[in-house]
């Protein structure tokens, strides 16, 4: 054996039973300082050989040594201090990955709460604050050839990223600010900056090194879940590093690469979420590793895009201009955009994927098409064709105005992306702010300047961007920014009537050369008869007035005056023509409410009527329900008459109504002012009016003859088929039909007959069906009496109460677990009563 290693066993032995036996402080403290030559932290330090000796064999050993002698009293044999200085040296000077397993090993034994205990945390937390993490984490990037390394290095891998979770269990209520996970792990990603320097450094001076442990420590960090605590330092300080070192982006590419299969997914989720709308950057950290590594690609281009759609949009745009930024990256664009397109104009898609996902599948393939360019495109020209035309059917026939518009949106832009030399595919959506996001998506200016980079070109203008730029240059010229002024001294300056100050006509009203008819009876004739376009359009005005004025002479001709205004077409172009037949009909309805009603529930159901017609049958039944059940509702038609919105057969125009609420107005007001009253309570009130609701005995009417024949198909009228967008129509007008008879006689029966249409229509695959049942329930639950609930309906309660439970916890739409939420809520008011009936 060699006499220099057989020298270090004897000292270390010599040195743990002095230790071990004595209590005499200065030959413990002469021990102590002898053995740090082993650690070179003398004057005269010991051999490089019996030093690697007492590192590798003798350390962890004498450690747990001075773990077992430490007590108070122990410390105490030196009142100065010193040995508690030299006791700490030992854990901060010697070999960091075996100091801190002894560390961790004893916090983990140690019987606490305890002197101990405590003195080890404290320990641990300078081991911490002194970067002694950064010098255990260097140790492991380094070659090793030693025996049992890589059991060594998963033990250090638990226990470096484990450590908040093992002191909060141990410590519990004592635990230090420096072990919380949000203390600790920022604290951990500065330490992984300065090793990553450490390996920069050394590969720069010819030395090898390997990142497999630190991609090692990130992916288990991200997995945890705490990503963001590490990622939120790591990945600015990397950002700034790689911007203008090739040798930095390919430590983090090596970095990237080396991160295992299974926390692939945690990393690269965090990493899209640390840099949102920053493509670049992902692209200095991550390089190619989509294209080298085929976790990062599924990742990447299949869970991100059709898996998880909570991501925000600056996401999806660093996500896809990361791909689009490389020439070897962008086949993978292409290919995404094709799937995206074929999820989106999936039938079965559109059907059952929330409205949150259509939206992120919408946002995704507009940023495709704003990276590619136009003979990319044009190479998958037909593809991607026939998945937009199947797409733009499937979002129309949807039952959501908000799914319809996202279809309208990407069609539009798709077109004019994919065959733009064709005539463009127009849409007339509403302009909100969801629009004016998407149609920003397809700009490339507005992803981000990667598009630029890779050469692409900017899409077709849209229509409303057309019409903006319009009337921005109808705004330049006239403010006078027009560059094309005419010569001085020209005709045009002579002829110019500038200087004169333009007539106010914005009060004025168009004159009619024909009168408005005056009997509800004229009126019909007209509607029906008459060729004269203005007479026709007066007519269509007065109706409402007139029928409100003359309910004896409408309910003589209700019914065929409801037939006429329900098939009656715009003949002219008429402002606000569809209000107008509505208001009209509504009217109607109200004067007359059994038999219209009978008969517009009849239709409903009868052959020859169009979609839009049976959905107006629907709106002006809620409309005419509405305004029954309102009280007092018969005085509306002495103040439509009276001042009339531009209505032919009043006697006054408009600017006399004006005229006359004004100067009372001001009367009325300088009588308030001038009186003094010494209290409130005298002040005169008026007096909220108080009648019988009309809808209670009419109710009947509009509802059972709605809900008996829906299942029932007809040739060209299926509401259990194609047509979703009438049945969901339906649930609602149901609903609120339901809500509108409360504290009516036939409520109890309606709530019966409605609970029996929900059932049957509860697993409806129809987002907008479903809604409209939910707030079937909700009307039931506020409109039939409890005590009805409980005694008549107590079983279909209880069965509903299971329903609601269970699409408040997995139906995939928002709005819908929302109202089954506020549905629950409602039967707790019933929960006192219900629970005996449950046993």
């Amino acid at each position: 054996m060699d006499p220099a290693l057989s020298v270090v066993r004897l000292t270390v032995r010599e040195a743990i039973h002095t230790l071990s036996s004595s209590e005499d402080c200065g030959l413990i403290l002469s021990t102590l300082r002898f053995l740090k030559r082993y650690l070179g932290e003398t004057e005269d330090p010991a051999l490089p050989e019996e030093q690697e000796e007492f590192a590798t064999v003798h350390f962890s050993a004498f450690l747990r040594c001075l773990v077992i002698k430490l007590s108070p009293v122990w410390l105490e044999l030196s009142p100065d201090g010193q040995l508690e200085e030299l006791w700490d040296s030992f854990f901060l000077k010697g070999p960091a990955d075996q100091a801190f397993l002894v560390l961790m090993e004893a916090l983990e034994s140690t019987a606490g709460p305890s002197f101990c205990l405590m003195k080890m945390a404290q320990l641990l937390a300078n081991f911490l604050s002194q970067r002694r993490m950064a010098a255990l984490m260097e140790e492991q990037c380094r070659p090793q050839k030693k025996p049992g390394f890589t059991l060594l290095q998963e033990t250090l891998l638990n226990k470096v990223v484990g450590l908040p979770d093992h002191l909060g269990n141990r410590l519990q209520q004592d635990n230090l600010a420096l072990f919380f996970p949000q203390n600790y792990f920022p604290l951990l990603g500065e330490e992984v900056v300065r090793v990553l320097q450490g390996i920069v450094d050394a590969l720069r001076g010819g030395l090898d090194c390997s990142v497999s442990f630190m991609s090692r420590v990130l992916g288990k960090i991200c997995i945890q879940g705490r990503q963001k605590e590490i990622l939120d330092v790591l990945v600015p300080q990397l950002t700034v590093l790689t911007q203008g070192s090739c040798l930095w982006q390919r430590v983090c590419w090596r970095l990237m690469e080396q991160v295992p299969d299974r926390t692939m997914e945690a990393v690269l989720i965090g990493l899209v979420e640390a840099t949102p709308g920053r493509p670049e950057v992902l692209s200095r950290l991550l390089g190619n590793l989509v294209v080298k590594s085929k976790k990062a690609q599924f990742v990447m281009t299949q869970k991100l895009l059709f898996l998880q759609y909570q991501h925000t949009t600056p996401m999806l745009q660093s996500l896809l201009g990361y791909l689009a930024m490389d020439s070897q990256r962008r086949p993978l664009l292409i290919q995404a955009l094709k799937e995206l397109l074929e999820t989106w104009g999936s039938s079965s898609a559109v059907r059952h994927a929330p409205v949150t996902q259509q939206h992120y599948l919408s946002a995704a393939i507009l940023i495709c098409l704003a990276h590619l360019r136009e003979p990319e495109l044009r190479d998958s020209q037909d593809e991607l064709l026939a998945s937009m035309m199947a797409g733009v059917k499937c979002h129309l026939d949807s039952s959501l105005p908000t799914v319809r518009r996202l279809g309208m949106i990407v069609a539009e832009i798709i077109s004019s992306q994919i065959h733009p030399e064709g005539p463009p595919l127009k849409f007339q959506y509403e302009d909100d702010e969801l629009s004016r996001e998407l149609l920003a998506l397809a700009i490339p200016g507005t992803s981000d300047s990667s598009t630029v980079l890779a050469g692409g070109s900017a899409p077709a203008p849209t229509a409303s961007e057309t019409l903006a730029k319009t009337m921005d240059d109808g705004v330049e010229s006239a403010n006078g920014s027009d560059p094309q002024v005419g010569p001085q001294g020209s005709d045009s300056d002579l002829d110019s009537d500038d200087e004169f100050i333009p007539y106010d006509m914005s009060g004025d009203i168009e004159l009619k050369s024909n009168k408005a008819p005056l009997y509800v009876r004229d009126c019909m004739e007209v509607l029906t008869s008459s060729e004269d376009m203005e007479r026709w359009e007066a007519a269509l005005r007065a109706l409402e007035g007139l029928v409100y004025r003359s309910p004896e002479a409408t309910r003589e001709v209700s019914v065929e005056l409801a037939k006429v205004l329900l098939h009656l077409e715009e003949r002219t172009c008429v402002s606000g023509f569809e209000g107008l037949r509505q208001r009209a009909l509504v009217a109607v309805i109200v004067m007359d409410p059994a038999r219209v009603a009978e008969y517009l529930t009849s239709q409903f159901y009868a052959l020859n009527y169009s979609l839009r017609q049976r959905l107006d049958i629907l709106d002006v039944l809620t409309l005419s329900a509405q305004e029954l059940s309102r009280p007092g509702h018969l005085k509306r038609p002495t103040q439509q008459v009276s001042c009339g919105s531009g209505a032919p057969v009043l006697a006054t125009s408009q600017a006399d109504c004006t005229g006359v609420s004004g100067w009372r107005t001001v009367v009325e007001e300088r009588i308030r002012s001038k009186t003094r009253r010494f209290s409130k309570q005298g002040f005169p009130r008026r007096e909220l009016a108080s009648s019988p609701s009309e809808f209670n005995s009419v109710a009947g009417y509009f509802f059972f003859p709605l809900i008996q024949h829906f299942d029932r198909p007809l040739v060209t009228f299926d509401l259990l088929g194609d047509d979703q967008l009438v049945l969901g129509r339906l649930t609602h007008t149901l609903a609120a039909l339901m809500y509108l008879a409360i504290n009516t006689t036939v409520a109890v029966s309606m709530g019966k007959a409605l609970l029996e249409f929900v059932w049957v229509l509860r697993f409806h695959v129809d987002i907008y069906v479903r809604r409209g049942l939910l707030s079937a329930v909700s009307s039931i639950l506020l409109s039939v009496p409890a005590e009805r609930l409980l005694g008549d309906l107590s079983d279909e309660l209880l069965e509903a109460r299971s329903w609601l439970a269970d699409v408040a916890e997995k139906d995939v739409d928002e709005d819908c677990r929302e109202q089954a939420v506020r549905a629950l809520l409602l039967l707790e008011r019933l929960k006192d009563r219900l629970l005996p009936l449950s046993h």
